[in-house]
């Protein structure tokens, strides 16, 4: 976010009996007196101000900031922010919230304009901009680095995450992939202030319904005994290892050492147990590949094949997917698999060709969207699906 503020010039006026120049009008012409008469002055103007004067001479004080626009502006924000507070007040005691804990924690936010600059710097191309190839996302984020220190985690982890996928399903190396895109394998979650950068971006306004529910969503997190002090994340207002919404921790973030707090920025217990509750959630099919990238032939008549949904959400993304058609049937269309592997004859399958004709496409199966549910992007659904293989092979 640019702000911009006009400065005001600061008048600094000197004591009148030193600005005094003795003059006398004749007509339209003025004669100054001598300057016996102005050092007399500037010396009566120094006994009446006393010894101070000599300071001020030998090291004049540095003129002061600019003051008025700034601190007007901010004054207005702040003021405009507190009245906001109050309708956030109502809304949330409407939603449960106690009356303490909105006592305690509102009165302690400040209105944050480093997450609306932040905010305001996302990218926003226009909805027909032509998608760039993904083989540089994968390079950056399927990279040798992110791997080696995956396999690292997945085997300090191991026994946990063998626990975990068998109670759910989903797969260890999945875990794993997520946490690694989300939070670089814990390293980097975010020391944002939750609540307050959530309220000062609901307070900007551009998408005040997504934040302001969000808002309402942490004040439940404390009121249900999440200490305010340890609710950080990124800027947006994504918490901890997994980085879920507020509204998504309390839905769907889990206990998974037993000690009664779903504690996602220190537990990686928890942490771990919540991801896979997520897939869950969203319909992960135990024992279902994600995809698996496949060689497709240039004749491939892609015209036929273009499906002729129109998805709810996210149309950017599913837009890009072909038809769902059954293995089978894709292996007779000419389409193989790099690996040399194939599922199951009946599983249902849409082609995605993220680089275009003639490079690596992808057979994506209904697991590949439960990840886009976690984040609907095509290029972060498959490179999670990417660095998961990586981390079991």
């Amino acid at each position: 976010m640019k702000w911009t503020f006009e400065g005001i010039k600061v008048i600094h006026r000197l004591c009148p009996l030193c600005q005094y120049t003795a003059m006398q009008k004749t007509g339209h012409r003025m004669r100054v007196h001598s300057k016996i008469l102005t050092a007399l002055a500037m010396s009566a103007c120094a006994l009446m101000l006393g010894p101070n004067v000599a300071a001020q001479d030998a090291a004049i004080p540095p003129t002061p900031p600019p003051v008025s626009a700034p601190i007007a502006s901010t004054n207005v924000h702040e003021a405009g922010f507190r009245a906001y507070l109050l309708q956030v007040r109502q809304r949330a005691l409407g939603e449960g919230v106690s009356t303490a804990t909105l006592d305690r924690v509102l009165p302690s936010l400040s209105f944050n304009r480093t997450v609306v600059r932040l905010d305001k710097q996302q990218p926003e191309g226009p909805s027909k901009a032509p998608v760039p190839n993904f083989a540089p996302y994968k390079a950056a984020h399927v990279d040798a680095s992110r791997i080696g220190r995956g396999r690292f985690k997945y085997s300090e982890l191991r026994p946990l995450l063998e626990r975990i996928e068998k109670e759910t399903g989903v797969p260890e190396e999945i875990m794993i992939a997520i946490y690694g895109h989300e939070t670089s394998y814990g390293a980097v979650t975010g020391n944002f202030n939750a609540p307050e950068a959530l309220a000062s971006l609901a307070y900007e306004g551009r998408r005040r319904p997504l934040f302001e529910a969000e808002l309402i969503a942490v004040l439940k997190m404390i009121d249900r005994g999440v200490p305010q002090y340890a609710i950080t994340g990124s800027w947006a207002g994504a918490l901890g290892k997994p980085q879920f919404l507020p509204s998504v921790y309390l839905r769907l973030a889990r206990d998974g050492d037993g000690d009664g707090y779903a504690d996602i920025w220190r537990s990686e217990v928890d942490a771990m147990t919540s991801i896979a509750n997520y897939f869950v959630n969203a319909g992960w099919r135990r024992g279902e590949e994600w995809g698996f990238a496949v060689n497709v032939p240039l004749a491939l008549n892609r015209d036929k094949l273009e499906s002729r949904m129109s998805p709810p959400r996210c149309p950017r993304v599913f837009g890009r997917h072909s038809q769902w058609r059954t293995i089978a049937e894709w292996r007779q269309l000419g389409i193989s698999p790099q690996s040399g592997a194939w599922p199951k004859d009946s599983v249902m399958a849409t082609l995605l060709e993220p680089d275009g004709v003639g490079k690596t496409g992808y057979l994506l199966g209904g697991n590949y969207r439960v990840i886009l549910d976690y984040n609907c992007s095509n290029f972060y659904a498959l490179s999670v699906g990417l660095l998961a293989d990586q981390l079991r092979n």
